[in-house]
C-alpha cells in the first residue's frame, strides 16, 4: 500500500509540474528574467506548492505518526548558516542558467532533449561528489 501511495504521489508530482510548465525551460528563465521580459505566472505555481506545504507542516507537528505509520520527518531547521546560503546560490545560478530545477529535471528526463538529459547528469554528479568535498573542506583547520 506504501510503494502505491508513493507512486500515485510522484506522478502526481510530474504531471503537476509539466502542467504547471516547470519543466518548460523558457518559462523558467521568463520568471527568472525580472529585468526583461518577465513572466510572473510560476508566482503561482510557487503559491501552489508553499501554502499546502505550510498547512502540511502545522498538522504533522501535531501528529506521531503519518496517515500510514510511519514516522513523520523532523521540520526543516530554521537557521542560516554557510551551508545553505551555498547551497542556495548554487542552486538559484543552476536554475537560472539551466531552467532546470531537480524536481522537473526528472520529470522531463524522457522528453526534455539532450540538455535535460545533460543537466540530470551534472546534478547526479554533483549529488555524488559534494558530500566528500564537504567532509574534506570541514576538516581543513
Amino acid at each position: 500500500m506504501k510503494n502505491l501511495v508513493t507512486l500515485f504521489c510522484g506522478a502526481l508530482f510530474g504531471l503537476g509540474l509539466v502542467v504547471s510548465g516547470m519543466t518548460d525551460t523558457t518559462k523558467v528563465q521568463g520568471f527568472l528574467d525580472f529585468f526583461g521580459v518577465w513572466d510572473p505566472t510560476l508566482v503561482f505555481v510557487l503559491g501552489g506548492a508553499i501554502i499546502p506545504m505550510f498547512i502540511a507542516w502545522r498538522i504533522a507537528a501535531k501528529r506521531e505518526k503519518s496517515v500510514l505509520g510511519g514516522l513523520i520527518p523532523l521540520a526543516p531547521k530554521t537557521e542560516l548558516d554557510g551551508s545553505l546560503i551555498t547551497g542556495a546560490v548554487l542552486f538559484g545560478a543552476g536554475w537560472g542558467l539551466s531552467g532546470f530545477c531537480p524536481g522537473p529535471a526528472l520529470a522531463s528526463s524522457t522528453f526534455g532533449g539532450i540538455g535535460g538529459l545533460t543537466f540530470l547528469a551534472a546534478m547526479l554528479t554533483g549529488m555524488v561528489i559534494a558530500p566528500p568535498i564537504i567532509r574534506m573542506l570541514k576538516a581543513v583547520p
